[in-house]
Formats: C-alpha cells, sequence, structure tokens
C-alpha cells in the first residue's frame, strides 16, 4: 500500500516554536481561563482570558495572529498572545508609514553603541547621544524606560531601520514656541511664568518657554532683602509685562505690579473734607509731607499752611510736628493727596 508523500505536512510536524514568533491560527477550544489555539504542527497554544478586550466575545473558529510568549506552560501548551500581535501589526504598520521628517513616539528599551536604542514593531530605531535632547544629558539611561518623541532623519525601509532625532525635533518645537510668543506679547500683558533660577538681584522666570527677568525691585512693594524672601524656584507667579527689547530679545516683569499698591489703598481710605492728626516726615522747600495714621503720607502745600505769602515752610512747621490736616483733594490712580492745615498760620 503506497501513501503520497506530503512535504508541508512533515514541516508542521517538526515545527519548533521559539518566543517572539508570530503564527496564524484557530481557536478550537474555549475554557474558563482561556481559548486553546491551534497554530499548526502537533502543539497547540494556549491564550489566556486576560488577552482579550472582551472574551465573551470569542468563539470557536476565530482566527487571528499570535506571538509565541512561552514555549511551554505547566500543561504541556505553548502560551501566545494575540494582543501582542495585534500591536506588532499596528507597530509595524505605524512604521512603515513614515518618511524623512515624519514626527514618532517610542519607549526607549536600551543604551548602548553611544546612543538609544529600541523597536518599532520589526524596525530597529536609533538615536544617537548627540541628538537625544537639546540640553546636555550626563547619563544616557536616564531615557531608558521613558516615551521620547523624535522626528525622522533617517530611514531604511528595506533593512527596518530607523535613525531619529530629539533634538532636531525640540529645535523645531522652540523656534515655533518664541515665535508665537514674540507675536503675542506686549508691554501691561499679563502672563504666567515658573521661576526658574532666583540670583541676588532677581530671578529669570520662564513664560511659555521663553527666558524672561524680573527684578528684585519689580516683586514687592517692601523692601527686600533676598529675593527668595517672596518668591521660591519652581513656583508659577502671575506676572505683568513693564520691559520689552525686542531687538535684544529682552523681557522685564513685574510680579507687585499686579498686587494691590498699599500706597493707594490707603489713599482710598482717606475722605475728602476729612481731617486727621497727622506728623510732618519732610520739609520741602514749597511745603511738607504730612503722614496721617492710617500711613497715607500727602502734600502740605506752603499756601495750605498760611495766607502770609512771605513765610517759608521752615517757619512754620518742623519736621516731627503733630498736625491737623484736612485733606482737600486726593487721586488715587496718580498716588497723591493734598492736606490744608486746619487752623492756618497766621
Amino acid at each position: 500500500m503506497s501513501e503520497e508523500f506530503n512535504l508541508d505536512l512533515i514541516d508542521k510536524t517538526f515545527t519548533s516554536y521559539k518566543k517572539g514568533q508570530t503564527f496564524d491560527g484557530v481557536v478550537v477550544l474555549k475554557r474558563e481561563d482561556g481559548v486553546i489555539f491551534n497554530i499548526g504542527g502537533k502543539n497547540d497554544a494556549f491564550i489566556p482570558s486576560s488577552d482579550f478586550d472582551n472574551f465573551d466575545d470569542v468563539k470557536i473558529g476565530d482566527r487571528f495572529s499570535v506571538i509565541i510568549t512561552k514555549q511551554k506552560n505547566e500543561e504541556g501548551l505553548i502560551e501566545a498572545s494575540m494582543r501582542l500581535a495585534r500591536d506588532l501589526k499596528i507597530a509595524n504598520q505605524n512604521a512603515q508609514s513614515l518618511r524623512l521628517g515624519s514626527k514618532f513616539t517610542f519607549v526607549v528599551t536600551s543604551v548602548n553603541n553611544g546612543g538609544l536604542h529600541s523597536k518599532l514593531g520589526d524596525y530597529t530605531v536609533f538615536v544617537p547621544a548627540g541628538e537625544a535632547s537639546l540640553k546636555y544629558v550626563r547619563d544616557l539611561k536616564s531615557f531608558v524606560g521613558k516615551q521620547l518623541e523624535v522626528i525622522v532623519t533617517e530611514i531604511d525601509h528595506e533593512k527596518k531601520s530607523i535613525l531619529a532625532s530629539a533634538k532636531l525635533l525640540q529645535e523645531q518645537i522652540k523656534v515655533a514656541t518664541e515665535n508665537n510668543f514674540w507675536n503675542s506679547i506686549f508691554i501691561n500683558k499679563i502672563v504666567t511664568g515658573k521661576v526658574k533660577k532666583i540670583m541676588p538681584y532677581g530671578a529669570f522666570v520662564e513664560v511659555d518657554g521663553v527666558d524672561c527677568f524680573l527684578h528684585i525691585s519689580n516683586i514687592s512693594y517692601d523692601k527686600l532683602e533676598n529675593v527668595s524672601d517672596a518668591i521660591h524656584e519652581g513656583e508659577t507667579y502671575t506676572f505683568k509685562v513693564i520691559g520689552l527689547d525686542r531687538e535684544n530679545k529682552k523681557v522685564e516683569l513685574s510680579l507687585k505690579a499686579t498686587l494691590p499698591d498699599p500706597k493707594i489703598e490707603r489713599i482710598k481710605e482717606l475722605e475728602v473734607g476729612e481731617v486727621y492728626a497727622g506728623k510732618v516726615v519732610k520739609l520741602l522747600r514749597f511745603g511738607a509731607i504730612v503722614k496721617v495714621p492710617n500711613g497715607a503720607t500727602g502734600l502740605l502745600h506752603i499756601q495750605n499752611c498760611t495766607e502770609n505769602r512771605t513765610k517759608n515752610i521752615y517757619e512754620l512747621v518742623k519736621v516731627d510736628d503733630e498736625v491737623e490736616v484736612e485733606v482737600i483733594n486726593k487721586d488715587e490712580e496718580e498716588g497723591k493727596v493734598s492736606f490744608k492745615l486746619k487752623n492756618m498760620i497766621n
């Protein structure tokens, strides 16, 4: 009795299964914990129920691709994953669609040969050390396990290799960000920024990716000995733009300009026509500066001290004199107050 020689059947019988290989097959048995999946040859594979998005929808006869994840489990079955095969297919499709200048994201898996390595489907991805970042990186190992967005600088679809640069992409983003910033910035604009570095005379603040400067005199209405008494590195604050030099790419910010001015607030508390006890704190050629109990100061002009035009202010009041003054005018916007002596001096 003769039997037809079937080479395909023999090949299937002696198929060896290795971790990472991809096979097409069919579901031949469904259990509570997963399915038995025939991939040809003498061994079936097991796919756990957790591998499926919706295990209830899986049925006998379903066909799809799987990746071998383990050569043999405790039941003697090959273990496989439908999810990994699907993800690999999508990754390959994404890689095949890439061209020079394309942007894509991947997870760095290793560092060697002077750069970052990974896989995108069956494609190898390499980012040279000098292209890993726009900023200096001391230890490339810090990238391992992290997601990195890059731009394709070379690609070979036949060899399935991709050369990419994160630095080039970051440079493009930086230029676009700075252009947007300079196109939209203007004096008196209110912006939000993060304090990057504190110095004895002020701080550098990052606003929309651009470094701006905050002088110590523009932080608080109170006199500061140390910048860190009022602001802290890494913290975000609201500022007003008070200086702009487009040619030299410089922006000056003010924090105190966004805060209520204590001087103005004290002036608002005063009522025109009201009389207040005050103290002379400074003499001028044409009058005196008087401070009232709430801290507001104003001008007591010589003509509001006496009707005698021949006398000078030094003959009428002295520094630290206690006087009663009437508010005759106030300008909250300019921060000015005018006083008149309650009892004019002859």
